[in-house]
């Protein structure tokens, strides 16, 4: 039989333990070195540093283009906060017949005016719960009577300054950006 190892040799090195049958050949509990740990516990190097490797190649691809994006979502913001104030005020002219006056300003869509023309069919509660802020800090701008139409709302980007290009750009309401 030389190297072979005999069938009932094997089984009888297979035992019940707690109703499962266990072969210490097999069973990572069977399989210890010397000084007591695992014979396949724990990573190599080579291991940790393929992982690394791999970390480093993800980050370097991701990274780039992630970085760029504060400026777009903040300007995204501008845009969803202007159709949204926009909303409020077209509610606002549709239960008085007029939009606030510049000088009332976006306060009357948060509390109610108490300044000529008061509201006459005010909603309780107010238009909007408070007055945004763009994303850059700065309040948005409103006239009425607008150059556009009835009012003009507008962020001035975040420079701060009328014009500018890119996150710097003035976002008007009604207009779309060129980006897009």
């Amino acid at each position: 039989m030389g190297n072979k190892k005999s069938p009932l040799r094997a089984t009888a090195a297979m035992i019940w333990c707690a109703g499962r049958r266990f072969d210490p050949r097999n069973d990572r509990v069977g399989r210890r070195l010397a000084n007591g740990r695992l014979a396949d516990a724990g990573v190599t190097l080579i291991e940790m540093m393929v992982v690394l490797v791999i970390i480093a190649l993800v980050a370097a691809i991701i990274v780039p283009n992630v970085i760029g994006r504060p400026d777009e979502a903040r300007m995204t913001v501008a845009q969803t906060d202007i159709r949204s104030i926009g909303s409020a005020l077209e509610l606002y002219r549709l239960d008085n017949q007029t939009y606030p006056t510049t000088s009332q300003g976006l306060e009357a869509l948060a509390v109610r005016p108490t300044s000529p023309p008061e509201p006459r069919n005010w909603v309780a509660g107010g238009y909007l719960s408070t007055v945004p802020v763009d994303p850059w800090g700065n309040p948005y701008l409103y006239r009425s009577p607008g150059d556009t139409g009835g009012f003009d709302l507008m962020s001035l980007g975040g420079d701060g300054a009328p014009g500018g290009e890119g996150p710097a750009a003035d976002i008007m309401h009604g207009q779309q950006q060129a980006s897009r």
